[in-house]
């Protein structure tokens, strides 16, 4: 299959499992031709079979509950349970088990992609190495969540300039249309369990957002509450798309279990429910685009930190931290800049082929 054909085959695959939007298909289909990391972040399904062909060598790395669809935008921030602010990686809808290196490569070929659209300034090969160190730094010192308080300011400076446009957060929300098909009767308990007290009434709407999963039916509740506008979202699951391209289409939700085994502060109001992720919509709790860390001073340790964080994911496999430090440790230094390098080419033909239609 070449990226049409398997795009057409994983729509498919998708759609007798969950109700997609196809205005909102179409939207994904034509934000892919936008970019190649916009591409990227929108084919994880044909990432799993480019990988097989690519980067034969890495199959048979050790084997953890890793994210998948990991990229350089996989990440942001959560309030605890303390109120503290918390960064880290923030989806994993397709959560499943593979091999360790896949993780590490996806997230150095965003990396090598941002670079090339100049969403990134840092060198090829510096980019790497510093995923890379921070992920063996993680798994040495068996990793610690990012907790933005007393620690690492320069993050906790990056995530909290955003909540300065807090008020066009809230206004983009607002101005969103009523989901116009019925919502069905479980979501709308789902809604009404996550408000913050009994009785908040709230509007439901349509919101588009995200790559990999654009398509799927989103309903964001909106109310407002004691002086302010607060937002509840759900969001369909389905297994994921490794399993359809490695394992025929057999697999199950990994959401909330690969949060639970990591190394890692939860987030109180995320949770899965009857097949569907329920959380909390707030400038404070979203994930982190690159724009917003355009003209930071060190990019390299942004990326250092964002190893380190893939390392506390992959703790959640416990047996397997010797067995991939003594694998990394027969490594050739260059591994994974090669290996960004080829996919990240694959993925270029790719999206050139998809943009010649």
């Amino acid at each position: 299959m070449n990226a049409v054909e398997c795009t057409h085959g994983y729509e498919q695959w998708l759609a007798q499992r969950l109700s997609l939007i196809k205005a909102d298909i179409r939207l994904k289909h034509r934000r892919m031709e936008q970019d190649p990391f916009f591409f990227l972040r929108a084919t994880f399904y044909r990432w799993a079979q480019l990988w097989s062909q690519q980067c034969a060598s890495l199959r048979t790395s050790p084997r953890v509950l890793g994210v998948g669809d990991l990229h350089v935008e996989n990440f942001g921030t959560w309030r605890d349970g303390e109120g503290r602010l918390i960064w880290g990686i923030n989806d994993f809808d397709e959560a499943t088990t593979l091999p360790y290196a896949n993780d590490l490569v996806r997230l150095c070929t965003s990396a090598l992609m941002a670079i090339g659209e100049s969403r990134l300034a840092t060198p090829a090969r510096l980019a790497c190495e510093s995923v890379l160190e921070g992920y063996l730094q993680s798994l040495k010192a068996e990793g610690a969540p990012v907790v933005l308080a007393e620690r690492h300011r320069w993050l906790r400076d990056l995530a909290v300039s955003r909540l300065k446009e807090q008020r066009s957060y809230w206004e983009r929300l607002l101005s969103l249309q009523p989901v116009r098909r019925a919502v069905p009767a479980r979501v709308r308990r789902l809604l009404r369990a996550a408000m913050p007290e009994r009785g908040v009434a709230f509007r439901i709407v349509h919101r588009q957002a995200g790559l990999g999963s654009l398509g799927r039916q989103r309903y964001t509740a909106l109310a407002h509450w004691r002086g302010g506008t607060i937002a509840r979202e759900v969001k369909p699951l389905v297994a994921s798309s490794w399993s359809w391209m490695h394992e025929a289409g057999v697999g199950r939700l990994r959401y909330m279990e690969i949060i639970r085994r990591a190394v890692r502060v939860p987030d109180p109001f995320l949770s899965v429910r009857d097949g569907r992720v329920v959380r909390r919509l707030a400038p404070d709790c979203s994930r982190i685009e690159l724009q917003s860390v355009a003209g930071i001073r060190d990019e390299c340790r942004l990326l250092w930190m964002m190893g380190w964080e893939t390392g506390n994911v992959h703790l959640g496999t416990p047996r397997q931290r010797k067995v991939i430090l003594q694998d990394l440790a027969r490594s050739k230094p260059d591994w994974l800049l090669k290996a960004a390098r080829r996919m990240r080419e694959a993925t270029l033909e790719d999206w050139r082929q998809w943009c010649e239609g």
